[in-house]
């Protein structure tokens, strides 16, 4: 089961600090991480790295993003 983490309307560090939290405590090995603007799009995604986990990012409509995480 994907879990999802609601980081929208959310300013930096926030984003950033709640998608290392849910990935330090996520039952599966997906985690969809849903961001409204680059700069913490740019900052979720190098912590998912940064954490082992895959990242992969798609831009949605007014300057969203979905970043699609697994395990790695």
């Amino acid at each position: 089961m994907q879990h999802t983490l609601d980081a929208r309307g959310l300013s930096c560090p926030q984003p950033v600090l709640l998608a290392i939290q849910a990935m330090r405590s996520a039952e599966s090995e997906d985690l969809k991480i849903l961001v409204d603007n680059e700069a913490s799009q740019e900052n979720v995604a190098r912590a998912a790295v940064s954490q082992g986990w895959s990242v992969q990012v798609q831009a949605v409509a007014n300057g969203e993003y979905t970043l699609t995480c697994k395990k790695s």
